[in-house]
């Protein structure tokens, strides 16, 4: 079952390209990516997203490379420059925020934050597949959206955090963090991007959690 997951490219202020959750890399979206600036970051930024970290890095040997906590056992093949924690690199501080969302059960990830453009970047803590997804979604997909895990035109977090929250007071501390951001729009993995009323979809989407 193909869910399509989405990469990001951030470009800094200098320049600089940050590649979240790299996808598979052709030719073509080589040439697309050199035509917007220098890949200096390639980042995984979740449990469940690194498939394609390898490639970037064959193709792009002198970007750092940065692990969402916990991959560095999971993938012990893929190298690696640094771990990401609460605090961002120096480098991109000043227009970046990010938070570790850690204590859930079987995934963790790190959310993302774009000051200049207010716009928050997810991975699986969000995600929005329904009438409107501009994916084709063949009748697996629907059947396990729209009758066992109830989110089809619902957004909902993944699966995989609805079978097992873990330590709810960890998951609060990162996602009122995420919340005060006051995020404007939401770029998420899987599914339609969140154009407005993001905190409000996000607190309703939370709220098991967020009310324990």
């Amino acid at each position: 079952m193909d869910l399509f997951g989405r990469m990001t490219i951030i470009r800094l202020e200098n320049g600089d390209l940050l590649i979240h959750d790299p996808c598979k890399i052709t030719d073509a979206i080589r040439q697309q990516i050199d035509d917007i600036g220098p890949v200096k970051y390639i980042v995984a930024p979740g449990s469940y997203h690194h498939l394609f970290v390898t490639d970037f890095q064959t193709k792009y040997p002198q970007a750092e490379t940065f692990l969402c906590p916990g991959l560095e056992r999971k993938r012990p093949d893929i190298p690696f420059d640094w771990i990401l924690g609460n605090k961002p690199d120096p480098r991109w501080a000043n227009e970046i925020d990010q938070v570790v969302v850690s204590g859930t059960k079987y995934m963790w990830e790190v959310a993302f934050f774009h000051k200049p453009s207010k716009t928050l970047i997810l991975v699986d803590l969000l995600e929005n597949i329904g009438d409107d997804y501009r994916h084709h979604a063949n009748w697996v997909l629907r059947f396990w959206w729209k009758f066992v895990f109830r989110m089809w035109n619902k957004p909902k977090p993944a699966p995989e955090y609805q079978m097992g929250w873990g330590n709810k007071q960890i998951v609060q501390t990162a996602l009122h963090k995420i919340l005060s951001w006051q995020a404007e729009r939401a770029i998420i993995a899987h599914g339609e991007t969140i154009e407005e009323g993001v905190n409000d979809i996000l607190s309703e989407a939370w709220k098991k959690v967020l009310k324990a």
